[in-house]
């Protein structure tokens, strides 16, 4: 029997497999080397470049909870021309799609990153941040208010060429309305969710676990949520929806095709099990196999809502 074809299309381009790892949580690659062969993988998906470094936020950064982890990195990174430099040259020999995750503080500062980003050789698409719930930056209003979601995209838009994905955050009231109007700003594809914002508390210290007081909660926790939001926004739009949010397992993946997800985003398992994202593509390809399904592009909103 033929082997099942793994391949999905988003935007202009076409994935080996649909299963990505998620930015944050997968370093810039090189670090997994280790446990896993990167070029195995759909796409990789870098940890979030700003225009200039940022620090990110006071330790303590990462707190475990039931069922999954509460972080407040901050969004640390070298910045652009460090990342250009230090980082990117390790992706040459990456035999699979490189996506860059990137945010501004400003919608100038999104475009003018855009711009920049869209004349380095090797970048495949873009992931615009929208949604990261546990920074004090006014960029981020971006993701909870549709208009101005609609209005940066426009703008972002027309600084690239490239495959342009907006991840949204699900700490809004209405998803499907956040996902259609970056689809009308011209994104080519929407990924969700981020993190939920989240907080603990220490009863002995009386103080927070976290330095930055609030963080994201993601992990098998959230994949209930998740995988609800998911199948909402791909009621709403025609472009790609990518899903994510605690998926530990090839079953999880598999439920977020189901639902509408054209490919998926592997997050905090990448921390708790760094081969992950290879055995979520063989359970996949297992899967297939076992259902007589020649090509993963048919089990893509296969979900029946009555029962």
């Amino acid at each position: 029997m033929q082997a099942p074809d793994l391949s999905v299309r988003i935007g202009r381009l076409t994935l080996k497999n649909p299963v990505i790892v998620a930015s944050g949580t997968f370093g810039f690659g090189q670090e997994f080397e280790d446990f896993l062969d990167p070029s195995r993988l759909g796409a990789i998906i870098t940890k979030g470049i700003s225009l200039n470094p940022m620090a990110g936020n006071p330790p303590p950064r990462i707190f475990e909870t039931e069922g999954g982890i509460i972080n407040s990195i901050g969004l640390q990174n070298p910045g652009l021309q460090d990342f250009v430099k230090d980082k990117l040259p390790y992706y040459r020999k990456v035999k699979s799609h490189l996506v860059v995750n990137f945010f501004g503080n400003t919608s100038e500062e999104y475009v003018l990153l855009a711009g920049r980003l869209d004349e380095i050789p090797g970048i495949s698409a873009l992931e615009m941040n929208i949604s990261c719930p546990n920074i004090k930056r006014e960029g981020i209003i971006f993701g909870s208010n549709p208009r101005m979601a609609y209005r940066l995209v426009r703008r972002v838009r027309k600084a690239t060429g490239l495959t342009l994905l907006v991840k949204l955050s699900p700490n809004v009231t209405d998803i499907a309305s956040m996902a259609k109007a970056v689809e009308e700003g011209g994104a080519d594809g929407v990924s969700l969710v981020n993190t939920f914002r989240a907080m603990a508390v220490n009863i002995h210290s009386k103080k927070p676990e976290l330095g930055n007081i609030v963080g994201g909660l993601s992990g098998p926790a959230i994949k209930p949520i998740a995988l609800r939001m998911v199948w909402e926004a791909s009621q709403a739009v025609k472009i790609p929806v990518i899903g994510m949010g605690g998926i530990m397992k090839a079953e999880d993946a598999i439920e977020f095709i189901l639902v509408g997800a054209s490919a998926v985003q592997i997050g905090s398992a990448n921390l708790v099990n760094p081969t992950t994202a290879v055995e979520v593509i063989d359970g996949i390809e297992k899967y297939l196999g076992n259902h007589r399904i020649g090509r993963v592009a048919q089990l893509v909103g296969l979900f029946r809502p009555g029962l």
